[in-house]
């Protein structure tokens, strides 16, 4: 099979070049456009990340086409309308780090619990003394988990783990999960005014826009952790920042803030097209948030460990090898 891998970044090349031993394999930094569309036209299958043009215009370029690899979760960018009628499958990465951003949530929680930050700092001045660093255990606090989805139910299963009550609100019920784990589905309200801990774990969409804001946290226990690794404009970041100076949020854990560009992929943070369009830094330099003593930011890299994103990249490998195969996966369909 003739395959042309779109968008190549230097740490895919390696597992792409496996494919090498059973098909033609054409590995490019391009972009796949209307320009250099037919310079592909033997193709039969391509991967692509979520810049390159996959239109009809673009795919009647490549009339032998068979197969679109994306090396993404999201599929917006491909016409499947299109391919659906001309015999394309098309499949994606429909998920790489679940437990990884999972991960990520206890370890912001934990340097919060355990004022991880301050007591480094305190050692590498040379004052060695644990006074004035009291913390406080996770066992037996409850912890509220907004999206109870893939990532979701794996921050319920870390938390168990540690001994803690379990709460979630989701659009989606699913009883058999809530059984599995040992927690309960709660309403909205019930889990801000109950929970010691609230993790961010939902999309975000024109209804979870602000879904914390003052109301919200005004509902909430005074004394309440934050934590979002999801999306920021899940959170009013006036209203944060008011309820962090007035106690009723005692911290918070953030690793994504609402002046973050517009992104559809984490894994487009790696992107070296992504870099040439933001700035992160610069956009978020000058946050009040990053100044606050009782928060602490990452730069969106829940997601970024080395088995996840090279999960990526080996999921669109089994998708090429089993669409060859004759056992197309992780196929996605027009809606």
């Amino acid at each position: 099979m003739r395959i042309a891998v779109f968008e190549t970044e230097p740490r895919e090349a390696p597992a792409f070049d496996a494919l090498k031993r059973r098909h033609q394999v054409t590995l490019t930094d391009q972009r796949l456009d209307l320009d250099n569309a037919s310079d592909f036209a033997e193709a039969e299958a391509i991967s692509t990340f979520i810049y390159g043009r996959l239109d009809r215009e673009v795919l009647s370029k490549l009339p032998r086409l068979r197969l679109v690899a994306t090396r993404s979760t999201g599929y917006d960018h491909i016409d499947l309308a299109y391919c659906a009628a001309h015999g394309i499958t098309v499949c994606n990465v429909p998920s790489y780090g679940e437990n990884t951003v999972a991960e990520h949530v206890f370890a912001l929680l934990l340097a919060i619990s355990h004022r991880l930050r301050e007591a480094m700092e305190r050692a590498r001045s040379g004052a060695f003394s644990p006074e004035g660093l009291q913390g406080f255990d996770l066992q037996g606090k409850t912890i509220g988990v907004i999206g109870a989805g893939s990532i979701g139910r794996h921050v319920i299963r870390i938390a168990r783990g540690f001994g803690m009550n379990a709460i979630a609100y989701d659009v989606r019920p699913d009883p058999g999960l809530a059984l599995d784990l040992g927690f309960e589905y709660v309403a909205l309200d019930d889990l801000l005014a109950a929970a010691d801990v609230i993790s961010l774990n939902a999309p975000a969409t024109p209804e979870t826009d602000h879904l914390l804001d003052a109301d919200a946290f005004a509902r909430m226990k005074t004394g309440v952790v934050l934590i979002n690794t999801a999306r920021g404009a899940l959170v009013d970041v006036v209203a944060l920042v008011q309820a962090l100076r007035s106690g009723k949020v005692a911290a918070a854990g953030l690793d994504v803030l609402p002046e973050e560009p517009l992104i559809r992929e984490e894994a487009e943070l790696l992107s070296s097209g992504f870099v040439g369009q933001a700035d992160l830094k610069a956009l978020v330099a000058d946050h009040v948030l990053l100044h606050m003593p009782n928060v602490i930011v990452t730069p969106h890299s829940a997601f970024n460990t080395r088995e996840a994103v090279q999960r990526i990249v080996a999921t669109t490998v089994e998708n090429i090898e089993a669409f060859a195969d004759g056992q197309p996966r992780n196929v996605v369909a027009a809606r």
